[in-house]
């Protein structure tokens, strides 16, 4: 009997990454800013996302990208509210990305299953709202301490302590604040949030493994269109989805728990050939002599 063929190549961990579809009610996000600022025009993209496979739709009132026009929290309330609602209401999980409190709050009231906050939740005056509610918790590491992202220069090797640093303290307060372990996602930042080079971005998708073990909590990473991936192929936005579905299904390997991306069905349908392909691979069974030879008398086979 023949023995399975060993296979050293990489499989994708056993259940696939969860997906989270981006959708900007901003006007000026730096892939896609203006395009979705009108309410029936975020809510049909939202809908868009979900039938091509999101589990989670992520509203985003505000870019954060450098240069970005800061927007007060009484405008990304009005921009929030009419697909916020609507979308609860139809009992889609949504998530709304924001860092500022006033922000937060609303969106606990108005139905959101999920709360980003690229700045980790750092104000401790939101905790006791963010107690009371069942939201997950996405806690995400940026070298900024407020405010957008900034284009700064970072020393990768700082940037890695700092961020193994940040988690350790955030998720304790989170902790002590009466918020459970299972409503925290921890997210380690990819981008301008890490550095002007794509050095550190590069590292943090290396440590997702790592960051699971040594906090024992899922992670999300969204390196979809992002600053490094366009440094490294030199290609604009319009032309980084090849660069950005590769960042993402090295992430998939990785063991990420979710994936935060623009293009829902591009990640879906890779994630789908690589569980079918790492299944296989898993079941050890390799062609029959048989079917080697049946293949090589194809009828149809290019000569």
């Amino acid at each position: 009997m023949r023995s399975p063929v060993t296979r050293s190549a990489p499989l994708l961990p056993a259940g696939n990454p969860r997906i989270v579809g981006i959708v900007n009610i901003t006007a000026d996000s730096f892939s896609d800013g203006g395009r979705y600022l009108d309410p029936a025009a975020a809510l049909a993209h939202a809908r868009r996302l979900r039938a091509d496979g999101a589990d989670v739709i992520e509203l985003g009132p505000a870019a954060s990208h450098p240069g970005s026009v800061p927007v007060s929290a009484a405008e990304e309330r009005q921009r929030l509210a009419p697909v916020l609602e609507r979308l609860a209401a139809d009992g889609i999980a949504v998530s709304v990305d924001s860092f500022l409190p006033e922000t937060l709050r609303f969106a606990v009231s108005a139905g959101a299953a999920w709360l980003n906050d690229i700045h980790g939740f750092g104000d401790p005056g939101l905790y006791p709202v963010l107690a009371a509610s069942q939201c997950r918790l996405v806690v995400m590491h940026a070298v900024q301490e407020d405010g957008a992202a900034t284009e700064v220069v970072t020393d990768q090797a700082a940037v890695r302590e700092g961020m193994y640093r940040f988690f350790a303290r955030r998720l304790a307060a989170l902790r002590a604040a009466g918020i459970g372990r299972d409503r925290i996602v921890i997210d380690p930042g990819l981008g301008y949030f890490l550095g002007g080079t794509p050095g550190p971005s590069l590292m943090a998708l290396a440590e997702i493994r790592e960051l699971k073990e040594t906090f024992g909590v899922p992670v999300l990473v969204s390196p979809s269109r992002k600053s490094f991936l366009r440094a490294l192929t030199g290609r604009d936005v319009t032309r980084s989805g090849p660069a950005t579905l590769a960042a993402e299904i090295f992430a998939a390997w990785q063991g990420a728990d979710y994936i935060r991306t623009h293009d829902v069905a591009a990640v879906r349908d890779a994630l789908a050939f690589l569980s079918a392909v790492s299944s296989a691979a898993r079941s050890g069974r390799g062609p029959t002599r048989t079917e080697r030879s049946n293949d090589v008398r194809c009828p149809d086979r290019r000569r």
